[in-house]
């Protein structure tokens, strides 16, 4: 799927808002794993005021040794997968999501640029995941190199996945 570049898109801090409002009505939490968004989803989150009554906790996992350190990854979890796809960032999102006890777990992994990823991905790729009482993922390319501007967009799209998760969950 190829992600929308120009600013059609919510903001990042009125998804985090829509988003902890939804968590708060439901009395719900969050706990995020982020790689290619640099932490800017559990910030934004982090922004909305009561953020303390949903957001659990959240890690930038960058490199296989944080994995280890932060999410307790181990070699068999990862046997048969690499970052940058879809089977991972819902792995890591289930990860965060038990170790934190939390209602909902939300995940990513990508690259944001200016350059590809050592897995072969074009800069702009990135895999973002929800896991809860429902799982689902996407693949997004933006055909960017622009770091700065792919990592919001990947927060902006994780958060999105997010909303449309809950709204089609709502009973």
């Amino acid at each position: 799927m190829v992600a929308s570049r120009n600013s059609s898109l919510p903001s990042l801090a009125d998804l985090a808002q829509r988003a902890g409002a939804a968590l708060k009505e439901r009395k719900e939490t969050i706990a995020v794993v982020e790689s290619s968004s640099g932490g800017l989803v559990s910030a934004a989150l982090l922004a909305v005021p009561g953020a303390s009554s949903f957001f659990l906790g959240g890690a930038v996992v960058y490199s296989r040794r944080a994995g280890k350190a932060l999410l307790g990854l181990t070699a068999d979890d990862v046997a048969g997968m690499r970052g940058e796809t879809e089977p991972y960032a819902s792995m890591v999102a289930g990860k965060i999501r038990v170790s934190h006890r939390a209602s909902w777990g939300l995940g990513e992994s990508g690259a944001a640029g200016p350059s590809g990823s050592p897995y072969g991905d074009a800069p702009g790729h990135v895999c973002i995941a929800v896991v809860g009482s429902t799982t689902r993922s996407r693949t997004l390319e933006t055909g960017s190199h622009d770091r700065a501007a792919n990592m919001d967009l990947f927060a902006r799209h994780l958060l999105l996945l997010f909303e449309e998760v809950l709204l089609a969950s709502r009973v």
